[in-house]
């Protein structure tokens, strides 16, 4: 299997009077099609390791390959354009914009990135919103959709620009027990059908079961003798 994500000697900390360690000394390879789950107890670095993974930070030392490059070289445009062509994000909170409608949040990041004319775009947006079942909520503004709905049209929006690895963090931990599932279902046919790698944290012990692998993190290092409570 092919390596797309792979960090060495991850450390993030921050400066001050008493410095906080957030991250420290974390090591790992994830490979291609993966579902692979973080957890840890609150505190431990979960979304402190995702956001560097997701060039989203810069560790304080260490270094990130992404689909085989190296990018601690990287600056921000750099960052910012893998982000855009190669990462897909999905948050606890889905961050959709209000004042733009389902599919138009969708499209976003096709916009951004340019490559397609509006109408493609358009198009493209409204075959992932049939994917994930909500194809008909296009129309309507976020605030008008169920919490489930939600995040399903924020996992459309992280697959705008066909991404190699999607993140989550957290992304069933403002959901009922329903719609978490259905998230998770969704999350795990990404990398077992469509070839994505889906790397996700969470402290849902259900959630985790459903991956290929699951990395325990405690004070920001893994320890792989965690287990949820």
């Amino acid at each position: 299997m092919t390596t797309v994500l792979r960090a060495e000697n991850l450390v993030r900390r921050l400066a001050g009077e008493v410095p906080v360690t957030l991250v420290d000394g974390v090591s790992l390879e994830i490979e291609r099609g993966q579902f692979i789950a973080i957890m840890g107890p609150s505190g431990s670095g979960k979304s402190s390791l995702l956001y560097l993974l997701g060039l989203l930070d810069v560790p304080t030392k260490g270094r990130v390959w992404l689909d085989g490059e190296d990018t601690s070289a990287y600056d921000e445009d750099d960052l910012a354009n893998r982000r855009l062509r190669k990462l897909g994000f999905v948050f606890q909170f889905h961050f959709l914009l209000a004042e733009f409608s389902v599919v138009e949040n969708v499209t976003l990041p096709m916009r951004r990135l340019g490559d397609l004319s509006e109408k493609a775009a358009t198009a493209r947006g409204m075959e992932l919103l049939e994917r994930l079942g909500v194809a008909d909520q296009a129309a309507k503004r976020p605030h008008q959709l169920s919490g489930g709905q939600r995040q399903r049209v924020a996992i459309a929006r992280a697959l705008a620009n066909d991404p190699l690895i999607v993140l989550a963090d957290e992304p069933t931990g403002n959901l009922d027990s329903v719609s978490s599932a259905n998230v998770q279902q969704i999350l795990r046919n990404l990398a077992h059908e469509s070839g994505k790698t889906v790397v996700a944290v969470t402290h849902d012990g259900n959630f985790a079961a459903a991956a290929d692998q699951r990395i325990g993190l405690v004070d920001g290092k893994i320890n792989t003798e965690w287990r949820p409570a």
